[in-house]
C-alpha cells in the first residue's frame, strides 16, 4: 500500500489535547460566571427599583444617569410609572348607588323562585372607564353635571412600577455608545470596583478552632 494510499484510509487527526482542554475549561466558567452576572444582575435591578420608588416618593425624580469611572455618562435608568384602573370592589354598593341615582342603568329580572337584579354593562364600563381616567371614584352625570362619589368602585394597581434603561447613542462628540464606553471601562480595569465587589464570593464565617474538625 503506497503512502498516499494510507494516508487516505488513516482517522481524521482529532484536536490538541491541550487547546481542547483550555476550550472546555472556558465554556465551564464562562457559563457558571454568567449564572453569577445574572443573579447579580436582578439583585442590582430590585435594588435600584426600591431606591427609584423612594426618591420619586420624596421628590418626584424619576431619572437617574448612569455613570462609569473612566468613561463619564453612559445612559441613564428611568422609572416606568405604575397603572391604576377603576373596578368595582363592593357589588353591592355599586348596585344600590346605580339604583337610587340612574335607575334606568339598573335592571331587575324575575326568574322563577328568585329575583335578579344588575347594572346595565354598558353604564358599568361608562362609569369605570371614567374614574380610571379621573384617577379618582367619581362619575359626572352627562345629563346634570352632577358629580357623584361612586361607592364600591376603587382605583386598583393594574400595572407595577418599573424601569427602563437607555444607553447613550453615538454622536460627533463621542463616537461610541454607552455599551461600547462599559465594554472599553471593563476591559480597562475601571469597572472592577464597581462590578467585582456584587460578583465576589459571601464571606466566610469565622475559622474553627484549632484542633477541631468539621463534623466533630
Amino acid at each position: 500500500m503506497s503512502d498516499e494510499q494510507q494516508q487516505a484510509t488513516a482517522p481524521p487527526a482529532g484536536p490538541d489535547p491541550a487547546e481542547m482542554r483550555d476550550a472546555v475549561t472556558r465554556v465551564a466558567a464562562l457559563g457558571a460566571l454568567l449564572d453569577e452576572v445574572k443573579a447579580a444582575y436582578t439583585t442590582a435591578r430590585t435594588d435600584v427599583q426600591h431606591m427609584l420608588d423612594q426618591q420619586h416618593r420624596a421628590v418626584g425624580t424619576t431619572t437617574v444617569d448612569a455613570v462609569v469611572p473612566g468613561a463619564g455618562r453612559v445612559g441613564s435608568i428611568s422609572r416606568t410609572g405604575g397603572e391604576a384602573e377603576a373596578a368595582v370592589v363592593d357589588a353591592e354598593a355599586f348596585r344600590a348607588w346605580v339604583r337610587d341615582h340612574f335607575p334606568s342603568e339598573h335592571t331587575v329580572k324575575v326568574v322563577p323562585a328568585r329575583i335578579e337584579t344588575a347594572v346595565q354593562p354598558a353604564f358599568l364600563a361608562q362609569v369605570l372607564a371614567q374614574a380610571t381616567a379621573a384617577g379618582v371614584a367619581r362619575y359626572a352625570d352627562p345629563a346634570t353635571g352632577e358629580l357623584h362619589d361612586v361607592p364600591g368602585v376603587k382605583l386598583k394597581p393594574a400595572r407595577a412600577a418599573g424601569m427602563r434603561m437607555t444607553y447613550t447613542r453615538k454622536s460627533k462628540r463621542t463616537p461610541v455608545d454607552g455599551r461600547e464606553l462599559v465594554a472599553e471601562a471593563w476591559r480597562s480595569g475601571a469597572l472592577a470596583p464597581v462590578v467585582l465587589p456584587a460578583l465576589a464570593p459571601a464571606p466566610a464565617g469565622p475559622p474553627a478552632p484549632a484542633g477541631t474538625e468539621e463534623g466533630q
